[in-house]
């Protein structure tokens, strides 16, 4: 696939002439907001849901106020289009634009900054879905009570290490725990468990009572997931670590890989009394460490789902 123009606050340009100021809020500060979106028989899957999301975080994170679902779904599939694209990647950011404007204080007087990137959808083994992957658990904690926590920002740093550190295990993806050592989510992805015939998620940022928020982002596909899944007992509550290895099934969803089977867990031990003497010991997920049948199940539902809807 060729290099893609992209559009850049309302215009197509190559995407080596695209420019954004140097004094950027999300270049100087990382403050900004993003989505990502497949595209399927040259339709992004779910916009509407992705667009949504992205502008209610802008208002509730005071980024901006003129930020409008309609005019970011046409940008979207006016790259896509222009692209000519049957298969892709979208990426959706938004900055806070200018710094000096930003610094004013009020969010609805200055322009954001707003591109869209459409590039060749990342290829993922065949293994993956038909073996699993392994997980580790990050080394930090989520904090539920920052203001940022639950909605997609820029900042991606931590994360990013915790995927480094996975990838040197071998492992695929890394846990993220609550301060009170309850499972959130993955690095980039919502997590699913299975346990006693039960489909239990945590609780999203939107889900969760005042009193007790959530750093969980509300995912598009994990919203798409829910739905299949109507038809099956379903628990939207904390997951201990207990439940996490006595699951039956573990995966996770994201718009890049829809469903992924998690098939074993990697977790750091201490062997003897030294401080830098850590090992992993892998333990397998259900009885014998192989994709479960109800992931297989939502993994192919989800996939024809998406199928009717792009080529609707």
């Amino acid at each position: 696939m060729d290099s893609m123009d992209v559009w850049l606050n309302g215009q197509l340009v190559p995407s080596d002439e695209a420019k954004v100021a140097v004094f950027d809020a999300g270049f100087q500060h990382g403050v900004g907001l993003f989505e990502t979106l497949c595209v399927y028989n040259g339709r992004p899957f779910r916009p509407m849901e992705h667009a949504e999301r992205i502008v209610a975080s802008a208002r509730q994170l005071r980024l901006s106020e003129k930020i409008q679902v309609e005019p970011l779904i046409k940008a979207i599939e006016q790259a896509v289009a222009h692209n000519k694209v049957d298969r892709a990647r979208v990426r959706l950011t938004i900055t806070g634009g200018n710094l000096n404007m930003l610094q004013a204080g009020n969010p609805g007087e200055h322009d954001p900054t707003i591109l869209v990137v459409v590039q060749p959808p990342t290829p993922y083994p065949d293994a993956f879905f038909e073996k699993g992957i392994g997980v580790t658990i990050a080394p930090g904690r989520l904090s539920p009570w920052l203001p940022s926590a639950g909605h997609k920002t820029l900042d991606y740093w931590s994360r990013i290490l915790a995927l480094q550190e996975a990838a040197a295990c071998r492992a695929g993806e890394s846990l993220w725990l609550t301060p009170d050592a309850n499972v959130a989510c993955g690095s980039v992805s919502n997590v699913f468990i299975v346990r006693d015939d039960t489909l239990l998620t945590p609780p999203s940022r939107t889900e969760a009572p005042a009193d007790s928020p959530s750093p969980v982002l509300p995912g598009v596909t994990r919203a798409a997931i829910l739905e299949l899944a109507a038809g099956r007992r379903i628990e939207r509550r904390n997951i201990s670590l207990d439940d996490l290895i006595g699951a039956d099934e573990l995966f996770l969803t994201n718009s890049s890989w829809q469903v992924l089977p998690v098939t074993s867990l990697l977790l750091r031990t201490k062997k003897g009394d030294e401080e830098e003497s850590i090992g992993l010991e892998q333990r397998p997920i259900g009885e014998d460490g192989s994709v479960g049948p109800v992931t297989s199940d939502l993994r192919t539902a989800l996939l024809a789902l998406i199928d009717r809807e792009t080529s609707s």
